[in-house]
């Protein structure tokens, strides 16, 4: 999605911190809830595209789609202009 709207997503200009809550339900353990912060280093002038592909980034993963309605997922991202 970065890619597509002329940002560059390599290692060092894209990355990702994760934090999950785990939750005794009746006595079964179970993931309740992950967040996802990304840090995105973008070219000046892009950060309206970034934004844009933040916001629609986890209706359209693989992985949110597959756990949607069993664990809530909160993304937000740390955007910085070079």
């Amino acid at each position: 999605m970065l890619e597509a709207r002329g940002i560059p997503s390599h290692p060092d200009k894209v990355w990702s911190e994760v934090e999950g809550d785990i939750e005794n339900i009746d006595r079964v353990i179970r993931i309740t809830r992950i967040r996802v912060k990304y840090h995105l280093k973008i070219p000046g002038g892009k950060r309206e595209e970034a934004e844009r592909a933040v916001a629609i980034h986890e209706p359209r993963c693989p992985a949110a789609t597959s756990v949607r309605g069993a664990i809530a997922i909160e993304c937000s991202a740390e955007i910085e202009e070079e």
